[in-house]
């Protein structure tokens, strides 16, 4: 039996299977989607099983190498994973080996190992320390660790290799092992254990309380466990196991992150004739078992939550699975107590939040089929699902779905492709549907499915009314805070009542930044074109980009000026101002900065939801997800940050997260207020977004879009080249720029969008990036438009394939970002 092993090794020049023997005790075991150890130049790689065959390649059997070990009894991954990895590999121009490294949790991203031992008797010429270890050790020793041990020892023990006296070895170490702990099981001779307790003496009180532990054990209980309650000893313990009254071995211990949390159960809740005519939609699909797509626009507050989950009932009840993609962000507890509340231990949580161990038992669980729902971000769309019959992407329109790192693959497509391989359904939900899922889903493309609609909240509650704020208006009449006098008033208003306001300021930190008043001097990051950025805590200029921070100056470093100032907004300074203009009031103040260690999102909601905080302050993550029953003011701090982009997005995510956090308001039985605060309160995202007209927006966005030939009316490809050195730099990106047209204009591809052709392709650049250096590396990028049938992936691979052969040693790195959210 021949193997086709895709090895890990992230190069396009070695980015094909490779063909192995499997040995004759793997053949039972090993299938597509199998982990192996394979031999490969001269070292033991992981790689994955993609194919099998029985057919001899022409050099015959002779000339391969076997397979040297098997990793995983069970395949990691599923035949239909493998070819969704392939799929992924030509539409987001990525490598095999890291589309199938994406779809498995990263304990198991074995890593290859290399082990001394002795092989037999000899002279040798080792370090006696050494030597004495390498006795003792029957596995031997990690080269790595004798390298650092006995660095003088590199002569003696290549020579002890050649001579033969020593064995080097390689084997693939996962970064995470199965937990284990010691565990108790009871005697299956219990008339035994019964007639030891009888014949205790009185006196012997401690091992009569540990006997009767053991008889009264319904399950199996840890080591640990038993001695704690008990009081006995680990010797009383062993003492048992040796007489045979009770059994201990080592067992698996699953890392739940829920483990103890009771979570309420809840049962369907009734729908209103709007969710009833979606659900049916949704539910006759599912029973089709056929690929299908739909769109469900609803206003927030709509109740599209519950027509997920009994969708997914319906799809359990069919012998199905399924999967909830939620943006990372919004997987907040109130998300999981929901889901958690209704199918119990059927649901398996994926997110950052839980620890690498935490994060890998609960894959494992769905791959043993011990769980059948998966809630999760971007990644779980990859979750080891055998019968899958409904994907369900809630705020579809989110950013986060697409991965920033290769590969950069976007969720919600890569949800339809695995939906078409496996016959399931995708409900894309959000009540601000991206411009190029809703033009699809209006004009009913491939894949797109159906538009369906929820137009009104649940007990028909009124959407919040919205203020919009001219903070040109607001400094002109002399007020200078960041407050304008309506949402001072509005806040002030809150805190009399005793309830809850919700304040959006889209930008961390204290100030945006630092500033010379006398000469115009600004700190910049030394490694990245970009202005740094002042945290007050710890007094810190950082940069989000790269990571770089320095001390902010207390005099300038360009003419040793005093006139050092702080600009701009972040949402350290508003936490400080709130303090200041109300006295005792109660913040909570949730961002990248306080939200980085573990469990840390949750006990701030959790606080929040206690009404131990009047304001909840925040970034992004608190604009989604959020529904907490007294907070009935929202304020948005600047609604100008996202606008001011210079993105062809820019005006649709503003849309978007004013739309979003302006949901949070007046959810249950209190209404709801929403302040906007802008300097550009004429723009069409504030004002259709104060009105709560998606269509109008769209209406207005698309025609902008059509004016300026961007999606949905093409698909991008964005390629951002680097190097340290600039003249470098440009003389490859110019090569690529050339060899991408010769390709074009062999394909027959008419290179401008101009024109009625359905087969077009428009390649603009090379230029400097608008971040045009980037951890020290130069930034040049070239965008590519196209629309119709053009295989604009295949090209670019192409044209880069052809660029580096030319130019093998210019150190040019090529990003290539398919469909891309962000142009900086």
């Amino acid at each position: 039996m021949i193997a086709g092993v895709i090895v890990d090794v992230p190069s396009r020049n070695t980015d094909r299977p490779f063909s192995y023997l499997v040995p004759p005790d793997m053949q039972a075991w090993i299938e597509p989607g199998s982990r192996v150890g394979v031999p490969f130049a001269n070292r033991t790689l992981q790689g994955f099983v993609v194919s099998l065959t029985e057919e001899l390649p022409a050099e015959g059997p002779t000339k391969l190498k076997a397979i040297a070990e098997l990793l995983d009894p069970l395949p990691p991954l599923l035949p239909d994973l493998v070819e969704l990895a392939k799929w992924i590999s030509e539409k987001y121009c990525c490598t095999w080996t890291a589309a199938l490294q994406a779809m498995v949790p990263s304990a198991i991203k074995g890593k290859a190992e290399r082990y001394i031992r002795l092989a037999e008797e000899g002279e040798h010429s080792l370090p006696p320390g050494l030597l004495k270890e390498l006795e003792r050790s029957s596995e031997g020793m990690r080269l790595e660790t004798i390298q650092k041990r006995y660095p003088e020892a590199g002569g003696a023990i290549k020579g002890a290799l050649a001579d033969g006296l020593l064995i080097e070895e390689t084997t693939i170490r996962d970064r995470l092992s199965v937990r284990t702990l010691l565990t108790v099981y009871p005697s299956e001779d219990r008339q035994a254990t019964e007639a030891a307790l009888a014949a205790l003496p009185a006196r012997a009180a401690r091992q009569r309380e540990l006997l009767q532990y053991v008889l009264e054990l319904a399950v199996p209980v840890t080591l640990q466990a038993m001695l704690a309650e008990t009081g006995a000893s680990a010797s009383a313990a062993k003492a048992l196991a040796e007489k045979g009254y009770i059994l201990i071995e080592e067992a698996e211990q699953q890392r739940d992150p829920y483990a103890g949390r009771d979570f309420q159960r809840s049962s369907p809740l009734p729908l209103t004739a709007a969710q009833q005519e979606v659900f049916l939609r949704i539910r006759d699909a599912v029973e089709l078992e056929s690929p299908a797509t739909f769109l469900l626009h609803g206003v927030t507050g709509s109740g599209k939550t519950e027509i997920y989950m009994q969708s997914i009932q319906r799809a359990l009840e069919l012998g199905r699975e399924a999967i909830v993609l939620v943006p990372e962000i919004s997987l907040t507890p109130q998300m999981v107590e929901r889901f958690k509340g209704r199918f119990g231990d059927e649901v398996a949580v994926l997110h950052s939040r839980l620890s690498s161990g935490e994060r890998y038992d609960e894959w494992r669980r769905i791959r043993r089929g011990g769980a059948k729902v998966a809630i999760g971000a971007r990644s779980a769309v990859f979750a080891p699902f055998t019968r899958l019959g409904l994907i369900i992407i809630d705020e579809e329109h989110e950013s986060s779905y697409k991965q920033e790192e290769t590969p950069k693959y976007h969720a919600r497509e890569v949800a339809v492709q695995r939906a078409r391989q496996q016959g399931a359904v995708v409900v894309l939900g959000s009540a601000t549907p991206s411009l190029e899922t809703y033009a699809a889903a209006v004009r009913g493309g491939s894949g797109s499915g159906a538009l369906l609609s929820l137009s009104e909240r649940v007990g028909a509650r009124a959407m919040p009314p919205v203020t919009i704020t001219d903070m040109r208006e607001e400094l002109k009449s002399g007020n200078r805070s960041m407050f304008s006098r309506a949402l001072h008033e509005a806040l002030q208003t809150r805190l009399e009542r005793g309830e809850q306001s919700v304040l959006l300021l889209n930008r961390r930190g204290y100030s945006t930044f630092v500033t010379c008043r006398s000469c115009g001097y600004t700190a910049q990051c030394p490694h990245c074109d970009i202005s740094l950025t002042y945290h007050q805590k710890t007094r810190a200029m950082r940069c989000h980009y790269c990571g770089h921070a320095e001390i902010a100056p207390s005099t300038c470093p360009s003419c040793s000026s005093e006139q050092i100032r702080y600009f701009g907004v972040g949402t350290q300074k508003v936490e400080e101002e709130l303090a200041k203009l109300f006295p005792g009031i109660r913040v909570i103040r949730m961002d990248v900065d306080t939200t980085s260690e573990k469990n840390s999102h949750e006990k701030w909601l959790k606080l929040f939801g206690e009404r131990k905080a009047d304001v909840l302050l925040g970034t992004q993550m608190v604009a989604k997800g959020l529904d907490f029953p007294y907070v009935t003011l929202v304020g948005v701090i600047a609604a100008d940050t996202s606008l001011n982009l210079p993105d062809f997005r820019a005006g649709e995510r503003t849309f978007q997260l004013l739309t979003q956090v302006a949901g949070r308001a007046g959810r249950h039985h209190l209404p709801g207020e929403v302040v906007i605060q802008t300097y550009n309160p004429e723009h069409y995202a504030v004002t259709t977004s104060q009105q709560h007209d998606y269509d109008s927006f769209v209406q207005e966005e698309l025609r902008h879009r059509r004016m300026m030939g961007y999606p949905p009316f093409c698909r991008l490809i964005l390629v951002t080249m680097s190097h340290e050195q600039l003249a470098n730099l440009s003389a490859t990106s110019e090569r690529f720029a050339h060899r991408l047209r010769e390709l074009a204009a062999q394909s027959g591809v008419l290179q401008s969008l101009q024109g009625s052709s359905e087969r077009a392709m428009e390649l603009l650049g090379p230029v400097a990036s608008p971040i045009s250096r980037m951890k020290d590396r130069y930034r040049f990028q070239c965008m590519i438009k196209y629309r119709g049938a053009v295989p604009a992936s295949t090209m670019v691979t192409e044209a880069i394939r052809l660029t580096e052969a030319e130019s093998s040693k210019s150190g040019v790195l090529f990003s290539v970002d398919v469909d891309p959210q962000m142009i900086l």
